[in-house]
This record gives C-alpha cells, structure tokens and sequence, in this order.
C-alpha cells in the first residue's frame, strides 16, 4: 500500500516568520495527494520538502484569509508548466468563488491542466473515490470557513486462526476476498470487521458542532491552535482555538494523533502548546507542527 502521511509545509498564522512559513499541508493518501490552505510560499516549501506538482491531486481551501489561499496563484501556474498529466479539483467555500478566481487568474499563463472547481455551499460529501469519501463541515471564523474529513471505506480483515480452521491457504484467501464465500464457506466465517482509517483538517475556528464532527474518531487530527489558554478571550474574539481547546477535542472524540499547528507569532516556546493540550487530558500521539515536518497516519488498529 501506498504511503498515508500528512507533509508539513508551513505552520505559522497571519504572517510567517523566520522559523515558520504561511500554512500548507499535503496529506498522501494511496497514492493520491490533497493539498490543503496553500498560502503565501508554498511552491518553495514543496520543493524543501520533496513534493511535486504531480503529486496534486486536490485542493483544499477552508477559507479565504490570505494565509491559507495566497500561495493558489503559484500552485496553480505551477500545477500548469509541469503539465500535470491529471486533472485536478479544487474544493473551497463558494461564498469566495470571486477570491478563487482572481487566485486562479491573478497573473497570465498557459492553462495545460483542466482544474475542476468544485465550490462547498454546505456540510456533506463532496466526493467519494475507492480510497476515500472526502467530507465537509461548516466552521466558526468571522469569514465563512470549512473543514475537511477523509474517511475510508471499512473493510474485512482476514484472520489466520479462521482461515487454517476451514483448510483455506494460498491463492483460495484471494477468492474467499474477493467473491465473499469459498466452497459454502463465507467471508465473515474467516475475517473481521476493520473500520477505515479517517483524516480530518480543521483551520480557523471557534469550538461549534463542526469542530466535533470533524474530529470524531479520526486517526489523524490536524488543528489550529493559534493561542495558548491564557489567550482564550483573544481566540474566541478573533474566531480560533487555543491549545487547550484543541486538547480537549481531541480527548472527547477519541482521537489517536493529535497535529497542532498555525501558531501565532506572539509565542516562542511551541512546546507550551503541547504541554496545555495534554492537561487538558489528551494521552494519544502528538505532534507539534514544524514546517517540513512528516507525520505517518497511525497504522490501523489489529
């Protein structure tokens, strides 16, 4: 199987600074890459961290502060002179679709790749492939804002102990997959039930329904923490979660990997915001997010 990984491209908010770049995040998914909030320098920051443009395979734009869409304008012309050999779509809230196309056509080019624009105007799904079913959610942020949810397809997983029980060996475990019964024996008879693996983004917010559904259950949580706790009038003004906040969420709906990032410039200690996420009683994986950091999706549950 292809490698599920979320690449780092940059973590800062509202302005980058020396250590940290505007935000951008790539999630590889089964051989699919999703590019979500490219702002300002993320065509350089893809080239530091190994990504192509062929890599891209969607775009994700939870909403249209220029720290999270003011690098489209170079993706998109890049995604064009490399001649992206596929088509590429590009999911954002349709109240912006006037921001997307002045992103999309802020300077002449050669158009070489056809870019499906696919606006979100609600919650639901927004597409289904056979590695994923790709999801949105409405968010809190004084401009209208959405987060993005991947969950994959549950499945069976084929246990040793059943399959030598029923004499079932070799190219007979392939069928037995494949056609749902082997010789009147059936699939469930020799596997279990393996629910997918689910990926959720979540940008600029304040705590609403949104952020809870996006985080349910997910192996993978990316989230905004852009303040620390003793900022929580702060955040909630100016429509953010803080560390704790996040934390929190992340406790309540059982995620396994917590991702923090878009760190506001006021702070120089990053590891302040891991240290309030874990008092706020979240015990799983967790990664404070620098620029160029890889972070494996957890493998799934045996």
């Amino acid at each position: 199987m292809s490698a599920r990984e979320l690449v780092v491209l940059g973590t800062a908010s509202q302005v980058p600074t020396r250590h940290r770049n505007h935000n951008g995040y790539l999630l590889r998914w089964d051989g699919q890459g999703i590019l979500f909030d490219p702002g300002e320098g993320t065509q350089r920051q893809m080239l530091r961290a190994g990504v192509a443009a062929h890599d891209i395979d969607r775009i994700c734009v939870t909403h249209f502060h220029g720290d999270h869409s003011l690098g489209l304008a170079g993706v998109i012309q890049r995604i064009n002179l490399d001649r992206v050999p596929h088509p590429v779509t590009a999911h954002y809230p349709a109240s912006g679709q006037h921001f997307f196309e002045r992103l999309r056509y802020a300077t002449a080019y050669r158009e070489t790749v056809r870019i499906t624009e696919a606006p979100v105007a609600a919650d639901g799904v927004l597409a289904t492939t056979d590695a994923y079913t790709l999801h949105s959610f409405r968010l809190s942020h004084p401009v209208e804002s959405y987060g993005y949810r991947l969950t994959e397809p549950d499945g069976r997983r084929m246990v040793p102990t059943l399959l030598a029980a029923h004499g079932i060996q070799g190219p007979d475990v392939g069928r037995i997959r494949r056609e749902g019964s082997l010789g009147g024996v059936p699939l469930d008879a020799v596997s279990e039930h393996r629910p997918g693996q689910r990926f959720a983004f979540v940008m600029d917010t304040r705590l609403c329904d949104g952020v809870y559904g996006l985080a349910e259950g997910c192996d993978l949580l990316v989230i905004e923490s852009t303040f620390l706790d003793e900022d929580l009038a702060l955040a909630t003004d100016h429509g953010h979660l803080t560390a704790g906040q996040a934390g929190r969420v992340a406790a309540e709906a059982g995620v396994r990997h917590l991702v923090l990032t878009h760190f506001s410039q006021r702070y120089d200690d990053p590891e302040l915001f891991a240290v309030q996420a874990r008092a706020a009683g979240f015990e799983g994986g967790l990664t404070v997010a620098q620029d160029l950091t890889v972070v494996p999706v957890p493998t799934r549950h045996h």
